[in-house]
């Protein structure tokens, strides 16, 4: 008897502990407790170059109480690519739950940062990660592998665009304040609006605009700086697309984006492109006032995101639908409300644009360097010239570029419609003008007294002074 007895106990034992086993292996997932919220499910794949990404998988059960993730018929996917920065997938939690609501397998998922950086991006590798996400969704029982599309936010404007031109597997394409420029130009466009929102005006302003600009460029400073989207819109052929912007979006010229997008869609062939314009939102598409706050939703690092218009959600969500119905709309444009300013081209990559201001701290720093040979005698004037021409240099590059690299929160404080240091590069600069005015007179004075030594460690500031007046108008430390 008790032969019998322990293996049947064992087996009990073994048949509870696999019941027990299998919910604990499968992949994580909790749903809300409200009737129709969404389902998140933990998943990681890999993207470009075998990266492993992590990100939420969001679904909505077919009824109040449902397993999670069970569904009666497959659903439409979508793949969520964010904007520029770190990009953690929380950023995008309220547009993820309103595809997930709307019965829209939605995957969201946070931003690599292997191979990317503030000075390096790649948006080959960025559209791979978006494909291998689009993979995902088509491998999943729940979606229809036929339905899958991308939304592509801010950079993901660039970057969403080239994974459909390279895709058929991509089905449609949501974009939100894409740009129909380059991303440098842009972000000039951007820093202006910014800048002249700040009160800046003038001078700083073009600089940021112009030479600092072609110096980002020439330097490779500014990642994937001449990145042209048209090319890449313009293999779009059959691909139905919804193109939004805020209708305060002052991050990107939003008018001028819409014309390139119609216009190199129509010239494509595609005949189901419609572009809108959302009243009331920023340019994350989330309520705003004038584009430059946010109004309710959650907190990203300490700011409000905002709430999501209601226009904004509802457009795409019935767009969505009609697609995956058969039936994408026809092509249409929303009236365009108005732009702050128009964009300006940038200045085309030059080599004299780095190397200038290089020659010119070279020259100033050559007689002070000079001095540690005490060769010839010293000229006091020419100390004062050599340490005010190389700080204005200086300073007058690292104004602009601070404001590329940190936005325009690194203008601030402001003083007479200029950033305060700005204003303190401009007054060197004068300083300069005169401590050459009076090393000239010093020249006069006491040349005869010279040998060549003196003459030779005079020579790099003298040059230097000469190319730094047309240097410092053109860069704008001269001017108003």
């Amino acid at each position: 008897m008790q032969l019998t007895v322990k293996p049947l106990i064992r087996t009990c034992l073994a048949l509870a502990w696999v019941a027990l086993a299998v919910p604990l292996a499968a992949p994580r997932a909790h749903a809300d407790t409200k009737d129709g919220a969404p389902v998140r499910q933990d998943v990681s794949f890999r993207g470009g170059g075998g990266l492993v990404l992590h990100g939420t998988v969001l679904t909505r059960p077919d009824t109040p109480g449902a397993p999670p993730g069970t569904r009666s018929t497959t659903s439409p996917g979508i793949v969520l690519i964010g904007g520029s920065g770190p990009g953690p997938r929380d950023e995008y939690r309220q547009e993820a739950e309103t595809f997930a609501r709307a019965g829209i397998t939605t995957l969201v998922f946070d931003k690599r940062t292997v191979g990317y950086s503030t000075t390096h991006r790649d948006f080959d590798l960025l559209a791979d990660d978006a494909l291998a996400g689009v993979r995902l969704l088509r491998e999943r029982k729940d979606v229809d592998p036929h339905l899958v599309g991308l939304w592509g936010f801010s950079e993901g404007g660039w970057v969403a665009p080239l994974a459909a031109a390279r895709s058929s597997d991509v089905a449609f394409l949501i974009t939100l304040g894409g740009s129909g420029y380059s991303p440098l130009r842009t972000q000039t466009w951007n820093l202006g609006t910014h800048l002249q929102h700040r009160g800046i005006g003038g001078s700083f302003r073009g600089v940021v605009a112009g030479p600092a600009a072609q110096l980002m460029d020439s330097t490779g400073l500014f990642p994937a700086a001449d990145h042209d989207p048209r090319p890449v819109l313009n293999r779009l052929h059959h691909t139905p697309v919804l193109a939004l912007w805020g209708a305060y979006d002052n991050q990107i010229p939003p008018r001028e984006s819409a014309r390139i997008f119609r216009e190199v869609l129509d010239r494509a062939g595609n005949r189901h492109v419609v572009i809108g314009f959302v009243p009331g939102a920023a340019h994350n598409g989330h309520r705003t006032t004038d584009g430059f706050d946010r109004i309710g939703g959650p907190l990203l690092h300490g700011r409000p995101l905002g709430e999501l218009t209601p226009g904004y959600a509802r457009t795409m969500t019935s767009w969505v639908r009609a697609v995956a119905a058969g039936h994408p709309p026809e092509s249409r444009t929303a009236p365009a409300p108005p732009q702050a300013t128009s964009s300006v081209p940038v200045p085309g990559r030059t080599w004299w644009a780095w190397l200038l201001p290089a020659l010119l701290c070279v020259g100033f720093a050559a007689y002070p360097l000079s001095a540690v040979l005490r060769r010839g005698p010293a000229v006091r004037p020419v100390r004062w010239l050599s340490g005010l021409g190389l700080l204005t240099v200086v300073g007058a590059v690292l104004c602009p570029l601070a404001v590329y690299v940190a936005g325009d929160g690194a203008a601030a404080p402001v003083l007479w419609g200029r950033p305060l240091a700005w204003l303190a590069v401009q007054t060197l600069a004068i300083a300069v003008l005169v401590s050459a005015g009076v090393t000239v007179a010093t020249v006069l004075r006491r040349h005869r007294t010279w040998g060549r030594a003196a003459w030779f460690r005079l020579a790099p500031a003298a040059l230097a002074t000469i190319g730094f007046v047309p240097w410092a108008v053109w860069w704008g430390v001269l001017r108003p």
